[in-house]
């Protein structure tokens, strides 16, 4: 059996495994999620909120935004509170001031310490009870309890409202005025806050964890690290120590004295013609910067925001664009830009690859595009006319802001959107057919490249695999299918194969190294990619298994990356293969910073907070907000610039490239990233843990903590590495118009054309 069958049958196997293990933890998600009641009431039978009064302030917290706008079990946006940490900690406050009155005190901060460890311990006892009853389908709480709740039910009520007592708080948190408009809803909102706070306290049922793991931490509610938090880090270290021992065990015993392949003397992409499907990719090429220079325009209004709360040196923009708003735009445009330079990328490569051009692959391919246009302005009216309260209830779901970070569009634009990914596939796939029919040498990273193209068309309808009833713990189980998998996993899978083939086809690599390469590394990410899915859902109503098989999994993603030096040493040293490789600086300088963000985005600062024990801690800091822009931007988004520079060396084969702008726009994106995360979220992310630590989770997202000076000195400490961001990014949007708007003919061979059936 041949090297190359027995790494496709070990493939084969990891992933069969590893999805029928996730599906099974799905399964135990689904059964063991924290109840909804038909009914909460007190022990003398008052009903306090129904089912549907939870189920209706879910729907309307998706409505205004929903982790957009704060965040519910430490998902979703970092200013604003997260609510079930704040619900929970002011319940807690409440009961103690309530029972320090029925003691004659003037306040609980009146007592001596032996009669305020009494009262704490009283209210965690209050907390951590678990009153659900099956049988009657109800929760039940004390009239104490019921008296707090209507407590901080009054402060929210207040907060989502106009109420001038509670402005400054709406304007720390960057929330406009009455957020959400009618009374009813807001009680509903109530409830539903209510619901995910009791889950974080209320122990499972015949045990002493919470649903959600004991997170949020707050010693106040009895909220401490499980054992099973601490068990697993230390085993999560233990298996990144093993894995990368073996990784390196592995990369000493491989042979490295096969010949170097003799590198051809001119550029053997000269000699072909790009074809009408691969000159129409072009547009896509222009919409992903049009789309990256606006994702920076609302990334910096969204962190101006902080400073200025509803408005923007003066201009009250709130009332026209919340907070919550610019937040679900910014995020939602990094993966559409980002995703859009891959898809396009495909779209060219194909027929490159296969030498065919298929029927009508032109006319599939702008029709793909205006299908894009459509999803894009479509998906972000409707969430503006959401979040603005003018759209009903009844038709948010559908067409307006689902709520959930990342996978906010209406399910009407999702499903628009897995038929374009089908339609992508359909057009990659039919173009590289012929190629793997052809079962020649590279026929199995063409093969890997197919498969990667078929599970990103497939993947994202784990978007569609919940309703707009489904229990929140279900639903953050299907979408990180989507963010982690679809974005983060088989992405780049399809990235290497493709970078791999590239490499081959410019007569960089020999082919038998390349497939091995590449299968070798996609099992390597796979084998901690599938269920590292989990290190996203420790404290999302989950049970133990969720942090063992997470903590585990997760650690081995991080293995690939301890010899990423080398690969990035590797990709440095191509560029110098001969002289026509200078063609390809850029691309190649651009696929280097993917390794060197790879390192330090994901691989340091991924497993930061990685362990349960640390995202136990850190879970929507600004420590995970590190993460999440070094490693989205600076390993996809560079990675997307970079295959868009290789087929723009194609799709304008005699243009001469300005390579002044080129170099300005990489050393300001790259220097200007490093800003961002050097000067704003790292410090930040430590002072947040730092308050974590001495007072609890929710003081760390308290407008106490937000709107101290030192808070707003770091954030404006961003505008310089903002700024040269958005540099950079202007310059290669010039560069790239350049091409096409004042073009500079350069000496180039003349390509020969690829067979076009169309």
């Amino acid at each position: 059996m041949s090297s190359t069958r027995k790494l496709w049958l070990g493939l084969a196997a990891l992933l069969v495994a590893s999805f029928a293990v996730l599906l099974w933890v799905g399964k135990l998600v689904h059964q063991q999620a924290p109840p909804l009641p038909k009914a909460v009431v007190t022990s003398s039978q008052e009903t306090l909120f129904t089912g549907d009064d939870i189920e209706l302030g879910k729907q309307v917290w998706q409505s205004i935004g929903g982790q957009q706008l704060g965040s519910i079990w430490g998902h979703g946006a970092l200013l604003a509170p997260d609510w079930s940490a704040d619900w929970l900690h002011r319940e807690s406050e409440a009961m103690l001031e309530l029972l320090a009155r029925d003691q004659g005190a003037a306040s609980y901060a009146a007592l001596d310490v032996p009669q305020q460890a009494a009262l704490q311990a009283r209210v965690r006892e209050e907390l951590r009870t678990n009153t659900w009853d099956p049988a009657t389908g109800t929760i039940t709480v004390s009239p104490l309890r019921a008296q707090a709740m209507a407590v901080v039910g009054a402060h929210y009520m207040s907060l989502f409202s106009n109420d001038p007592a509670t402005a400054k708080l709406r304007e720390t948190y960057a929330m406009r005025d009455n957020t959400v408009a009618e009374m009813e809803h807001r009680r509903s909102v109530n409830a539903f806050f209510w619901w995910t706070a009791w889950a974080a306290a209320a122990n499972r049922p015949g045990g002493s964890i919470s649903y959600t793991q004991n997170w949020p931490y707050d010693p106040v509610a009895g909220n401490t690290p499980t054992p099973a938090s601490f068990l697993w880090s230390v085993f999560s270290i233990l298996f990144l120590i093993l894995g990368i021992g073996l990784l390196a065990l592995h990369h000493a015993r491989q042979v490295h004295n096969e010949p170097l392949p003799v590198v051809p003397a001119r550029d053997p992409l000269t000699e072909l013609k790009a074809t009408p499907s691969m000159k129409a990719t072009g547009k896509y090429f222009w919409t992903v910067l049009a789309l990256f220079l606006v994702q920076i325009l609302l990334g910096a209004t969204t962190a101006h925001y902080q400073v200025e709360g509803q408005q923007a040196y003066g201009f009250a923009l709130a009332n026209y664009l919340p907070y919550s708003l610019t937040r679900t735009w910014h995020t939602e445009l990094a993966v559409l830009w980002i995703a859009t330079a891959w898809l396009a990328s495909g779209l060219y490569i194909a027929p490159l690859i296969s030498g065919y051009e298929p029927k009508f692959q032109r006319l599939g391919v702008n029709f793909l595009w205006v299908c894009l246009l459509i999803i894009v302005v479509g998906s972000f009216a409707g969430q503006w006319f959401a979040v603005m309260d003018k759209m009903g209830l009844q038709y948010n779901f559908w067409f307006g802001h689902q709520g959930w970070e990342y996978t906010d569009l209406g399910r009407f634009w999702q499903i628009f959107l897995f038929i374009g990914l089908m339609l992508w596939l359909f057009l990659v796939g039919r173009a590289l057919w012929p190629a793997m029919r052809r079962g020649k040498e590279g026929a199995s990273i063409v093969g890997l490249l197919f498969l990667s193209t078929v599970a990103i068309g497939l993947l994202y309808g784990a978007g569609l695999m919940w309703g707009e009833h489904t229990h929140i713990a279900m639903v953050e189980y299907w979408r990180w299918w989507v963010v982690h998998l679809w974005v983060e996993g088989f992405f780049e899978v399809f990235a290497t194969a493709l970078i791999s083939y590239l490499f081959v086809r410019l007569g960089l690599l020999r082919v038998g190294s390349a497939t091995t390469n590449v299968l070798f590394a996609t099992i390597v990410f796979m084998a901690g990619g599938v269920l590292g899915t989990l290190h996203h859902l420790y404290f999302s109503g989950t049970t133990t298994a969720v942090i063992a098989l997470g903590a585990s999994f997760s650690a081995l993603e991080v293995v690939p990356l301890a010899l990423i030096g080398l690969e990035a040493w590797d990709t440095w040293k191509k560029q110098h293969a001969a002289p026509w490789m200078a063609r390809y600086r850029w691309p190649i300088l651009f696929f280097v910073a993917v390794s060197f963000w790879n390192l330090v985005g994901a691989g340091l600062f991924g497993f930061l907070v990685n362990t349960p024990i640390a995202l136990y801690f850190m879970q929507g800091l600004n420590l995970t907000a590190t993460h999440g822009h070094t490693a989205l931007m600076g390993v996809y988004g560079m990675l997307g610039l970079g295959l868009m520079l290789f087929c723009l060396r194609g799709i304008k084969p005699e243009a001469e490239w300005r390579e002044g702008w080129l170099k300005g726009s990489f050393w300001s994106l790259n220097i200007g990233l490093s800003l961002m995360a050097a000067c704003t979220l790292l410090p930040l992310g430590i002072l947040q843990l730092k308050a974590v630590l001495e007072h609890g989770y929710w003081f760390a997202r308290s407008a106490e903590f937000m709107d101290r000076p030192l808070i707003h000195l770091l954030i404006w400490m961003r505008v310089p590495g903002d700024t040269l961001f958005a540099v950079g990014a202007l310059l290669m949007a010039i560069f790239v118009a350049a091409l096409w708007l004042f073009p500079r003919r350069s000496l180039a061979v003349q390509p020969q054309a690829i067979r076009d059936n169309g």
